[in-house]
């Protein structure tokens, strides 16, 4: 059947050889075009990505936000989906992009919910689920924008946006090792950013927020109901928050 729109997929990546081929695989039947903007991978990231019919580019990483703008601004479709590397769509969810293509719709951008998974299994809990995003759009419509590594998409206002049936799988923690490591690494990440504020504020937030943090997602958001795994993700959750404003007051009073 000949589809009157066309759809764009886009992806960023990093040494990402064992997810990319999940990734591209879950929307290879809808896609018109992929488009892969890799970071210097110095694994076979790319030479899969090819292989699956991609169009690869590179460009040196310079943040989140930045270089998925320079990923959405290459594509040429009608619509435009962005997928991470770590996640893929199921099948419900190429099912309603598939009718979208086909029948149309007078909305411009859809957000759908993203089921992430933890040591193999989907965590519903701990405020991981619906964790509704906004990744598909109208060629032209918006950009990313957020502070990174939590980047958001953003559109205009008064934009008609839906909401389409169907989950992106993001297959996101192996092990709590894995889930360490990027605790971390987004703590860093969003210290810069906060070195700027009040040394009291931070200060106060490094003390509190954990605590908070660490309510809500376990009490209130029904952690405790996912044992084991609940409690890994809900206590490094906290961490988190704690690591970013002690490593914001470091780099601050380094200065």
């Amino acid at each position: 059947m000949l589809m009157s729109q066309t759809l764009s997929v886009v992806v960023i990546t990093y040494n990402e050889e064992a997810n990319i081929r999940r990734c591209l695989e879950s929307v290879a039947s809808i896609a018109d075009e992929l488009i892969v903007l890799d970071s210097g991978s110095v694994d076979q990231t790319r030479n899969i990505a090819a292989g699956l019919g991609a169009r690869v580019e590179i460009h040196p990483f310079e943040g989140h936000v930045e270089q998925k703008n320079r990923v959405r601004a290459m594509a040429a479709c009608t619509w435009v989906l962005s997928l991470d590397a770590d996640e893929a769509a199921d099948e419900r969810l190429v099912q309603s992009i598939l009718q979208l293509k086909r029948d149309g719709s007078p909305k411009e951008a859809f957000t759908f919910n993203r089921l992430n998974f933890y040591r193999g299994l989907p965590v519903k809990t701990c405020g991981w689920y619906p964790d509704k995003k906004l990744r598909l759009w109208k060629n032209g419509i918006g950009s990313w924008a957020g502070n990174n590594p939590h980047d958001r998409y953003s559109i205009p206002e008064g934009t008609p946006a839906g909401h389409l049936a169907g989950d992106i799988l993001h297959y996101t923690y192996a092990d709590k090792a894995a889930l360490m490591k990027q605790s971390r690494k987004f703590a860093g990440i969003s210290a810069h950013r906060l070195q700027q504020k009040n040394s009291f504020l931070l200060l106060v937030k490094m003390v509190v927020g954990p605590l908070f943090r660490f309510l809500r997602t376990w009490v209130f958001q029904l952690g405790f109901t996912s044992g084991s795994r609940g409690w890994e993700l809900c206590t490094w959750q906290a961490y988190e928050v704690f690591l970013k404003y002690r490593e914001a007051l470091r780099m601050k009073f380094k200065a």
